[in-house]
Parts: structure tokens; C-alpha cells; sequence
């Protein structure tokens, strides 16, 4: 199975702990972990690869250079890697017809393999949406202007990358985001929302983007089954979304001991090591 991560150096950590518990967890599997990155340090690399490789799975690095985003606007403090989400179709290898994008703010607690076959028909993505009616009233207003059934949750994106080579057009995004500027708040997720919401498959959002600050609204929502047995038994993976993380001083959460463990098993040298 192929997994697309795209980050910088200062996440280097939670994606280890990410990739524990996905190694984990999905027992026979091996991965094939794509990194776009611009600016991380060679000996962090070759540290990852070691990472990646003492659990059976392989690293492929995907370095882009600056100058190929050299007409692409930027906002405020996102720079130009916004743009590796949304255009990793022309950085991949040609042959890979779907990929799993990961944020690295994420645990994976069950198998993954179901959720990698989804069908995904003539859509361009899989995604969730957080049912919730803060988040659903705050982009409501925010992007009132756009026709969209659901704001999805770009944490967790299954990818169709052969029809996203002929329907996506980078030029078209670049344009679109010099002319809404003042709009965009999360501007990737706000992007595949705006330009391509009714080209993307829903998924629930309990099982494949369970966001974890909301546990009491997700139980009493649906009659007391969603417990922590319902989410040990059925969620796939768990997104600590937000500003608080757990990888901080002071976090407090459901999941902090749960994102612990994983992240000791993942960061201790002396646990889990291939000899």
C-alpha cells in the first residue's frame, strides 16, 4: 500500500509515532511511505529510512525545488508546500494509480486495507467530513458563496491519482487562490473543497477520521454506541485536529495515554527494533 506525507522537519516526531501505529497495526502489510518535503536535512532522512525499514516497509523521498512553484501565490504564513497535497499527482511515479495521504497528527488503530480498496469510482478523492455542528456552522458562514454538500477533512485523503492527472489542473488552482486570498483560512483543505467537493467520496467520518476532541458529542450522537469499545473494535484512525497536540506540553485529551504509548514505542530505540 502506498502512503503520501507531506511535511517539514519540526513533524518529523508525530510522524514517526503516526507510522508506529500504523506498522502495528496492519500486521502483513508493508507500505510504501512517500515523502514531498523541500528543506529537510539529509541525516534526518537517512534516520526515517532506518525508521521505516526496521518495520518492513520502504521510504521514497520526493525533494521538490523551490523554483517549481516560482509563480504560485503564497498566504500570509503558508508557504509554497501548500501546494504538495494538492498537486502530488506530478511528483509521484506515473504507475501509482491511488495513494493514502496521511497527516501526521494521526494514530491508526486498526487496519488500514479496507479503507486503501474503497472503491472510488469517478471521484477524485475519499474524504470525511466532521458532522459537527460548530465546524459545519463556522464554514458555513465562512464560504457561504461556494456550492458545496460538505466541508471535508483533508487529514485523511485516499487519492485517485489517474483521474486527478486529467481533471486537475495546477494553474487553474494557482489562479484561484490569487483571486481569493482574504477567504482562505486552511487554504489546501479549503481548495479540494471549494474546487472539487462534488468530485470527492464520502467516507464516515467515526471510522477514518475520527476527530478526537469531539468523544462526547460522537456518543451521545449516536445513542451511546459510540464508546471506546465501538472505537477500539471499528475506527481506523484517530486525528488529534486542531491546535492542541498531544506531542505538546499541557495537552489534556481522551486519547493522550493511548497517543503516549505509541509514541514512547516509537521514539524509545531500545522498543521494537529489528536486530
Amino acid at each position: 500500500m502506498n502512503i503520501l506525507v507531506t511535511l517539514d522537519s519540526n513533524y518529523i516526531k508525530p510522524l514517526k509515532v503516526m507510522l508506529k501505529s500504523l506498522f502495528l497495526n496492519n500486521h502483513g502489510n508493508s507500505f510504501t511511505i512517500y515523502l514531498i518535503h523541500s528543506s529537510i536535512a539529509k541525516q534526518e532522512l537517512e534516520d526515517l529510512d532506518l525508521f521505516i525499514r526496521n518495520d518492513g516497509s520502504q521510504l521514497e523521498v520526493i525533494g521538490i525545488d523551490d523554483s517549481y512553484f516560482k509563480d504560485a501565490p503564497t498566504l500570509l504564513h503558508y508557504t509554497k508546500a501548500m501546494y504538495y497535497r494538492l498537486l502530488a499527482f506530478e511528483f509521484l511515479p506515473k504507475e501509482l494509480d491511488r495513494i493514502l495521504y496521511l497527516d501526521p497528527d494521526i494514530l491508526v488503530i486498526n487496519p488500514v486495507r479496507e479503507l486503501y480498496e474503497t472503491d472510488m469510482d469517478s471521484y477524485l478523492y475519499a474524504a470525511a467530513y466532521h458532522d459537527h455542528v460548530m465546524v459545519k456552522g463556522v464554514n458555513k458562514v465562512r464560504l457561504n458563496h461556494y456550492e458545496m454538500d460538505a466541508y471535508y477533512n483533508s487529514g485523511v485523503l485516499l487519492m485517485n491519482l489517474e483521474l486527478q492527472r486529467e481533471w486537475i489542473d495546477k494553474n487553474t488552482i494557482f489562479e484561484f487562490v490569487e483571486k481569493n486570498r482574504a477567504k482562505l483560512i486552511m487554504p489546501d483543505q479549503d481548495v479540494i473543497n471549494i474546487l472539487y467537493s462534488k468530485q470527492i467520496k464520502s467516507l464516515d467520518e467515526k471510522l477514518y477520521n475520527y476527530d478526537v476532541r469531539y468523544y462526547n458529542y460522537y456518543k451521545i450522537k449516536n445513542g451511546g454506541i459510540c464508546d471506546m469499545d465501538f472505537i477500539f473494535r471499528n475506527t481506523v484512525i484517530l486525528h488529534f485536529c486542531g491546535k492542541k497536540k498531544p506531542w505538546k506540553k499541557h495537552y489534556s485529551g481522551k486519547f493522550y495515554s493511548l497517543y503516549k504509548h505509541y509514541e514512547h514505542l516509537a521514539l524509545n530505540k531500545s522498543v521494537g527494533a529489528v536486530q
